[in-house]
């Protein structure tokens, strides 16, 4: 059985797509493409299908992942781009690699999102990111299924800062862009949380919904402060292979 982990993307209106929508659409461009998909057993098979850490709905994202379960071998760049060309424009399929390694999952330890506030000066949003980084505790609430929650997002949050607006933008009016890396614990703290918590530090309120985007997930490195790429170790690990197999060959004609 091969298994390929797949890197796909969330773009344009597609963000509002639900992960169960997203399911559904994945699951139809399997059989479109006809991958030899594993199945389970059981009286209701389904096509062996991980998905890992999906974005909330209504956030863009350049970087969710997946793997599936073969029952024959496929080149991991063809299979990329005929699920790629199954799939809406938006849902894109951007990145292939055999699984080589265990634990994608435990890779997934941190994301950096994009937050775009129009209509917030970016002097402003400089502000309330400063009190957010004095801040000791940050409390914010969520309602859950079991009512109003309260929890500090303070601790999740890695890294937060402002990014300055391209200067070849269409329109005069102000713009903050954030930029956030958060780790992912237990409760998970969400940009929307983010959003929350400066508005009770610093009483920032843009005056519409922030355009949320991921733009990477991965472990998060101390040294670099940087989040690295999940797929890297698979890589590494096919680029080793040629050396272990002759290494092995080499004994056995010894």
């Amino acid at each position: 059985m091969q298994r390929i982990r797949l890197r796909y993307t969330k773009r344009g209106r597609l963000r509002f797509t639900s992960h169960r929508d997203f399911q559904r659409a994945f699951e139809r461009a399997l059989r479109r493409a006809e991958v030899p998909m594993a199945y389970s057993a059981g009286f209701t098979p389904h096509p062996k299908v991980s998905y890992a850490n999906a974005a909330p709905t209504g956030t863009g994202s350049e970087a969710e992942y997946l793997e599936i379960a073969l029952t024959e071998a496929r080149d991991p760049e063809k299979l990329r781009i005929l699920l790629d060309e199954s799939l809406p424009a938006g849902l894109d399929v951007v990145d292939a690699v055999q699984a080589r390694t265990s634990g994608l999952a435990d890779r997934l330890t941190a994301s950096v999102w994009e937050l775009r506030l129009d209509g917030v000066d970016p002097a402003e949003a400089e502000r309330a990111v400063s009190a957010f980084n004095a801040a000791q505790a940050v409390e914010v609430q969520r309602m859950t299924k079991n009512g109003v929650r309260t929890f500090d997002a303070r601790p999740a949050v890695v890294q937060l800062e402002t990014h300055s607006e391209p200067a070849d933008r269409p329109t005069d009016q102000p713009c903050a862009i954030l930029r956030l890396v958060v780790r992912h614990v237990t409760p998970a703290v969400r940009p929307d949380d983010v959003l929350s918590g400066l508005r009770a530090v610093a009483d920032l309120a843009p005056p519409v919904p922030a355009a949320v985007t991921r733009l990477a997930q991965g472990l998060f490195d101390e040294e670099t402060g940087t989040v690295t790429d999940p797929l890297a170790p698979d890589r590494e690990a096919a680029t080793a292979l040629p050396t272990a197999d002759s290494a092995a060959a080499a004994k056995a004609s010894a």
